[in-house]
C-alpha cells in the first residue's frame, strides 16, 4: 500500500511539473505579430529580455538549452509562401532559442548564429503559430533582439 501511494504521489508530481512548463497558451511577454510571406520590413525585429526561471533542457529536453520563462517571449502567426523562414536572436550575452512550431514540435538552438547567438532556419516553413522563447545560457538576463527574416540570419 505504501509503495502504491508513493508511486501515485510521484506520478502526480511529474504531471504537475510537465503541466507548468512552457505554456504557449499564455500571453507572450513581449507581444506578437502576424506576418505573411514577403513581409516588410525584413528583418522584423523585437526587443526582448532573455532568461527566466525554467531550465529548457530539463523541461523540454533534446537540444534545448538555457533558462526561459513559462510564457512565450513572442508569438509569430506566419502565413508561409515561397521563402524560407529565419528566426534568430542577437545579444551581447549568451542566448538560446526555443521555438514551438505550428506542428507542435520543439526547435532549439544555442550558438548557430555565431558569437554565442542562436539561429534557426525553417526551410519550406509551415503556416501557423510559432511561439518563441529567448533563453539565457548559464542564467541571468540579457538585452536581445529577436530577428525574423525571409532573406537570411
Amino acid at each position: 500500500m505504501k509503495i502504491a501511494f508513493a508511486l501515485a504521489a510521484a506520478s502526480a508530481a511529474l504531471i504537475s511539473v510537465s503541466a507548468s512548463a512552457q505554456d504557449w497558451g499564455q500571453t507572450p511577454n513581449f507581444g506578437s505579430a502576424g506576418l505573411a510571406a514577403g513581409f516588410t520590413p525584413d528583418p522584423y525585429t523585437v526587443q526582448i529580455t532573455s532568461g527566466g526561471t525554467v531550465d529548457a533542457g530539463s523541461t523540454i529536453g533534446g537540444e534545448c538549452r538555457g533558462m526561459i520563462t513559462d510564457a512565450p517571449d513572442f508569438r509569430l502567426n506566419y502565413q508561409a509562401g515561397g521563402f524560407d523562414l529565419y528566426i534568430s536572436a542577437l545579444s551581447q550575452g549568451d542566448t538560446t532559442l526555443v521555438i514551438n512550431g505550428p506542428d507542435g514540435n520543439w526547435y532549439c538552438d544555442d550558438d548557430s548564429g555565431g558569437n554565442l547567438n542562436p539561429a534557426l532556419t525553417f526551410a519550406d516553413p509551415q503556416s501557423g503559430q510559432y511561439d518563441v522563447w529567448i533563453g539565457s545560457f548559464g542564467g541571468g538576463n540579457h538585452a536581445a533582439t529577436l530577428r525574423i527574416s525571409e532573406l537570411s540570419h
